[in-house]
């Protein structure tokens, strides 16, 4: 189940910024805790997966429900886990920074890595969706901080914190469009028609 790889991930990110933490004398800033979210984030690429879905196409309701309501159960434990590694950040911080813009940079990562699973999952590589979804959306997020045109848009020391926030938040909902389309029906559903005679 995902559920194991989710609380595995979220517990490695927050236990490596507590040893950091504890261990440095130095402030730890938001590309630390970007840097200890990347577990949370790679382990929410297996949540999307369904293992009984041949079973929930069965059941009357739509088979994207089972994904769809994984993933929404998932996001209180990245919050919990996001709140809990910003405190962490202020808790050693002598003058906090603005946490506006990584918020919406650890929501986009997520969202991202959701519809990349979603759209693996769609695949003939649905069983490897999270093993492929995981690596790649981690390419993709070293793309998004590392590539020098691309950082302008989506980093903060080269950008401002608004419009940071606001290219994240746009990714964030492009993803979610994507993981939603994504997310639906992989086969039509074959009804009788019912005919009275």
């Amino acid at each position: 189940m995902p559920w194991t790889t989710l609380v595995a991930g979220c517990a490695a990110g927050t236990g490596l910024l507590a040893l950091l933490a504890y261990t440095t004398s130095q402030a730890l800033g938001p590309n630390v805790v970007a840097l200890t979210f990347l577990p949370a984030v790679a382990a929410l690429a297996f949540v999307p997966r369904d293992p009984f879905r041949p079973a929930a196409q069965a059941a009357p309701a739509p088979a994207w429900l089972t994904s769809a309501g994984q993933t929404l159960l998932a996001v209180p434990v990245l919050a919990v886990t996001c709140w809990g590694q910003l405190r962490l950040m202020d808790h050693t911080a002598i003058r906090p920074p603005g946490v506006y813009p990584l918020i919406a940079e650890l929501t986009g990562w997520c969202a991202v890595s959701v519809a990349i699973a979603a759209g693996c999952d769609r695949s003939r590589y649905a069983d490897l969706g999270g093993a492929v979804a995981a690596p790649v959306s981690l390419a993709i997020i070293a793309i998004t901080r590392y590539v020098p045109r691309i950082d302008r848009l989506l980093v903060t020391p080269p950008g401002t914190a608004r419009a940071v926030t606001i290219a994240w938040y746009i990714v964030a909902a492009a993803a979610l469009v994507i993981g939603c389309a994504a997310l639906r029906d992989r086969w039509r559903r074959y009804t009788r028609v019912l005919r009275r005679r």
